[in-house]
């Protein structure tokens, strides 16, 4: 951690600013089928010819001016960035000191939107699991908030706090391509705000459109803004529940040479509680994508669900240990099309056992389970069309 302090005339203005981060060393045994990543129909991170070692970095930077104001920047260092560098966020917050009943705050740039009650580690990690959930690893692929948000807080007490929250945003015009394309992943790699996605090889092939292709994720294309809103309550000792509207405003008629645009929405809701050493969160995500294809609208309705546990064994006499299990259930559907190769029904289910008896070292095994049905596979030399996918991790991370 390092910082600095610059005083400015009477009284001194404060500039503190401070680094942190981690690197991730692990050891992958991964599935046959290639990675979506590289263009495969693989729902995890690895998958194919990857290799089964693995380095990686995440880095942040934060500006803090007294308690109130902070400018932060998240860059992550990956192999399979190119030029192995990209930024995951960077944006400045305000959030004044408040006394009464009332507070809030505003925060502007480029963000992950507040969505996830499981993602709240640096560069939208999990202190859970290695690998997100099928809604959250989405959400870090995909969307990416470049505009503001702002949220006003009510302390009520002995009711706990109410908090509505809302965000104006651009450049997220191409979201929903890889819902629509790909389907559902899990894995732990938001994309990089300059990254440009691989599409799926057999989506190109199956629509007779050249690959390899990409995508880039934060582009404007058709000049409207987006928009999100929430609400949630917070009662300490209970838990938290929260509800989101998604709507990126696309115009599916819209594109430029490289990129098409899609009208993306959604409904969120999720839950989370703690009793005793138990932490349970549950979210439920709901929507719709489209896009105009050679004068035809083409439209695809996804939901996915989670159940996480997460226990902390100290309670069993395994000091610093944690034990997690999460399920996840997934669905798209194709509108107006009863069979189509790009429906698809899947189901997986994720255990994590972690070890942090220091500050600055976690250990962490994980055996993510997938089973899916997709019309795609059988292009993909799978007759049945349905597939198991099976990941094992062992994970150091090491954080400074």
């Amino acid at each position: 951690m390092a910082a600095i302090f610059i005083s400015v005339g009477t009284p001194a203005l404060a500039l503190d600013f401070a680094v942190s981060g981690f690197g991730d060393f692990r050891a992958v045994a991964q599935p046959g089928m290639r990675d979506w990543l590289q263009g495969g129909l693989g729902k995890f991170r690895y998958g194919g010819s990857n290799s089964d070692l693995h380095v990686a970095g995440v880095g942040q930077g934060v500006l803090s001016l007294d308690d109130a104001f902070s400018a932060i920047t998240v860059i992550r260092a990956d192999q399979e960035e190119v030029g192995g560098l990209d930024v995951l966020e960077s944006y400045a917050s305000w959030r004044p000191a408040s006394d009464g009943d009332f507070s809030w705050s505003v925060k502007a740039g480029a963000f992950f939107p507040t969505i996830s009650l499981e993602n709240d580690d640096l560069g939208w990690s999990s202190p859970y699991t290695l690998s997100s959930s099928a809604i959250n690893s989405w959400i870090g692929e995909e969307l990416r908030t470049i505009g503001s948000e702002a949220t006003l807080r009510w302390h009520s007490g002995n009711a706990g706090t109410f908090s509505l929250m809302g965000a104006v945003d651009c450049c997220n015009d191409p979201a929903g391509i890889l819902m629509a394309d790909r389907g559902w992943a899990m894995d732990d790699r938001p994309t990089g705000l300059f990254e440009r996605v691989r599409l799926p090889d057999a989506t190109l092939k199956l629509f007779h459109i050249p690959y390899p292709g990409r995508t880039g994720m934060f582009d404007e294309i058709d000049h409207r803004a987006g928009f999100y809103g929430g609400l949630s309550w917070q009662m300490p000792d209970i838990g938290k529940l929260s509800i989101v509207r998604y709507e990126n405003h696309g115009d599916p008629a819209a594109a430029t040479a490289n990129d098409t645009d899609w009208d993306t929405k959604f409904w969120s809701f999720g839950g989370r509680t703690q009793l005793g050493r138990l932490v349970l969160i549950a979210q439920q995500l709901s929507g719709y994508t489209a896009v105009v294809s050679r004068g035809t609208e083409v439209a695809t309705k996804f939901q996915a669900g989670f159940l996480l546990a997460s226990y902390d064994l100290d309670g069993l006499g395994l000091e610093d240990w944690r034990a997690s299990l999460r399920g996840d259930l997934f669905q798209t559907r194709r509108v107006g099309v009863i069979t189509s190769p790009m429906n698809e029904d899947g189901r997986a289910g994720t255990a994590s056992l972690s070890w942090q008896g220091e500050d600055w070292l976690r250990i962490t095994g994980e055996a993510l389970l997938m089973h899916s049905r997709r019309g795609q596979y059988i292009a993909a030399g799978v007759p049945s069309g349905e597939l198991d996918q099976n990941q094992f991790q062992l994970d150091a991370k090491l954080f400074f």
